[in-house]
């Protein structure tokens, strides 16, 4: 079949400047997802002399993201890892946790936050969540310490931030490690501080949702250096190369290293985090603004100091229930995420004894909690005609 070739699609304009990779108009007609990266031409670029290049694998752009973030965080020693589940795995691994050991953390969260706990062959405690926050309620933590407790996993849901002063004064009268689940914070900030400058082990995701993206992948903000050469070797096999040629391997690792195609996307998103997470609160002001109180949903703390909007979540009424919501949101062309049902409940963990009740407020939560859209290529339109939506649906007939 012969014909004209469609010419190709420009790229729209980028509310923060620029020009975006993803083409096309939005109307009212158009779908609108819960989120989308915004990916920018220049990265594009940089991604396409990557592959020019030769050498696609960890190198240069790993080694000057690296370089990048660890500035950022004040010089400590950052490691990029092929997602962040990696990271929390090995930074477990780091700090020692195994067999026979218990570490503390929310039935709130990706459910990864507890499979890599059994990973190491510990035991997962969960401590319910605070209702306000969302956030595991840490006047509970202390109740949940025993003599095989080595670690505190915190969660910071939708990237609002778990109080980083209570939490490290709980692990210090305790001795534990903490293994900072900051996969959502990347740009939030506790005490006049960014999340990652300061604490312990600190793990934060690079997944195609997050408020900076690699496609996937994440990192882990260490202590010294030393802390960060043992990584190394975890993230690779354990290998540990001498300058003669030689190896050596004393330790079990894995294969979790970053290709520097992810890290040239990377470098592009880290030069605009700040001006991602600003519009992010940007939209996060309109949905307070303008959605209805009177519809009875559980909106999310309005905190601008700390979180970093990396998501905008409702607890929705009773009334109604969730895949109702979903589908009727969908006829409007309007995407819903779910960020999380209580991880207690999955057949796995049912499998470990844990039942409902356990937690009342993370089930609580976890039944009825939906994620709106919000990203940084949103227009305020975009904020309006979700509240529209949402108001329409939950409004009594």
């Amino acid at each position: 079949m012969t014909g004209r070739r469609a010419a190709p699609p420009q790229a729209r304009p980028d509310p923060l400047g620029g020009s975006l990779a993803v083409p096309g108009e939005r109307g009212a007609n158009t779908f609108l997802p819960f989120t989308r990266p915004t990916i920018d031409e220049e990265t594009i670029a940089d991604v396409a002399e990557v592959l020019r290049s030769g050498w696609i694998t960890t190198g240069p752009r790993c080694q000057a993201l690296e370089a990048a973030l660890s500035e950022r965080y004040g010089g400590r020693p950052v490691r990029l890892v092929a997602s962040a589940t990696a990271g929390l795995e090995m930074a477990l691994r780091l700090a020692g946790v195994g067999p026979g050991d218990e570490v503390i953390t929310t039935p709130l969260s990706w459910v990864a936050t507890a499979n890599v706990i059994l990973q190491v062959g510990a035991k997962p405690v969960f401590v319910d969540v605070d209702p306000a926050t969302r956030n595991i309620d840490l006047a509970k933590v202390e109740t949940a310490v025993t003599d095989k407790t080595r670690a505190l996993i915190p969660v910071d849901l939708a990237g609002l931030p778990v109080d980083r002063e209570r939490l490290h004064a709980i692990a210090g009268r305790h001795r534990l490690r903490v293994i900072e689940d900051a996969a959502q914070s990347m740009g939030a900030r506790w005490a006049g501080r960014e999340i990652g400058v300061g604490g312990d082990l600190v793990c934060f995701s690079f997944h195609a949702n997050k408020n900076m993206t690699t496609a996937e992948g994440g990192c882990v903000v260490m202590n010294d250096a030393d802390e960060a050469r043992r990584f190394e070797r975890l993230r690779l096999q354990g290998v540990q190369r001498f300058p003669d040629g030689e190896m050596d391997v004393e330790a079990l690792g894995g294969k979790a290293n970053l290709t520097d195609v992810a890290a040239a996307i990377g470098l592009g998103q880290l030069r605009r985090l700040d001006a991602f997470n600003a519009r992010r609160a940007e939209l996060a002001r309109r949905y307070f603004e303008r959605i209805d109180r009177n519809l009875g949903l559980g909106l999310p703390p309005a905190d601008f100091e700390h979180g970093n909007w990396h998501m905008f979540q409702v607890v929705l009424p009773e009334r109604i229930r969730r895949p109702a919501f979903i589908d009727a949101m969908k006829q409007q062309g309007i995407g819903v995420g779910v960020h999380y049902p209580a991880m207690h409940l999955f057949t796995l963990y049912r499998g470990m004894g844990f039942r409902e009740g356990n937690f009342p407020n993370a089930e609580a939560i976890g039944r009825s909690i939906a994620t709106l859209p919000l990203f940084p290529a949103m227009q305020d339109a975009d904020v309006d005609r979700v509240c529209d939506a949402v108001a329409k649906i939950l409004k009594p007939a």
